[in-house]
């Protein structure tokens, strides 16, 4: 038997080690995917629907496991570890294009009956003092065709025919079963659930955990220092828990 050469024993020798090395990758690729998919995930913050919980820029750690996370091709949902919450901060696809993801505060579970007086959230027949929310009391309000929807929703002693809601004045609606009512903090600048309806349960996606990163969209830094991008970061906005 021919005895293999130095050459041909090396080069074996790195194949080996390259072909562990894939699988190692292979293993960490399939970690991440699965992390990604049944554990948490990152959002971006875009719009200032939020404001004065979640800024724009803020990067989000979602939780998935909390609602339960769907599990990859098979597309089965996994046991929730509880359910929503009046007051938890949601993920969730946004009904009118499920591949658009918004965050917003659950206000509404089945069977709540909501309405909103002069600003000031009611739920089944009590005000609620929501610590959290921001209202501009100089901002114009007015009948909107956008929130006619809700008129199929009204509870019965309602009159359909003469009810014209507007952003800060409507309701009494009732939320239907396996459907959640969603409202922005920032209530005078937020497309939330009195525009565009109720969210199903299906279409949550998780709870925001807390903020990784926040970067502000405007900033006034001029040139291209290479480190300029470092006066945009929010520096005490890392690490913040998400209430």
């Amino acid at each position: 038997m021919m005895a293999m050469s130095p050459r041909w024993s090396q080069a074996r020798r790195i194949g080996r080690t390259i072909w562990e090395g894939l699988k190692s990758l292979q293993v960490i690729v399939l970690v991440f995917v699965l992390v990604r998919a049944l554990v948490v995930e990152a959002f971006r913050i875009p719009s200032g629907s939020m404001e004065g919980t979640l800024l724009i820029g803020d990067f989000l750690l979602v939780n998935k496991l909390l609602y339960g996370a769907e599990l990859p091709v098979v597309k089965r949902q996994l046991p929730p570890i509880r359910d929503p919450r009046h007051g938890d901060v949601v993920v969730f696809r946004w009904p009118e294009d499920p591949r658009k993801h918004f965050v917003k505060r659950l206000v509404g579970l089945p069977g709540d009956t909501l309405e909103m007086r002069a600003g000031v959230l009611w739920r089944n027949g009590t005000p609620q003092r929501e610590r959290y929310a921001r209202q501009n009391t100089s901002a114009g309000d007015g009948p909107a065709m956008e929130f006619l929807w809700q008129r199929a929703v009204l509870l019965p002693s309602a009159d359909p025919a003469h009810y014209h809601p507007s952003r800060d004045d409507w309701g009494p609606i009732v939320v239907t079963p396996r459907h959640y009512f969603m409202l922005g903090d920032n209530r005078d600048n937020s497309l939330d659930s009195r525009y565009w309806g109720f969210v199903p349960d299906s279409l949550v996606r998780g709870a925001p955990l807390l903020v990784y990163f926040s970067l502000r969209p405007d900033s006034t830094t001029r040139g291209h220092a290479p480190m300029a991008w470092t006066s945009r970061v929010r520096w005490d906005r890392l690490g913040a828990w998400v209430e």
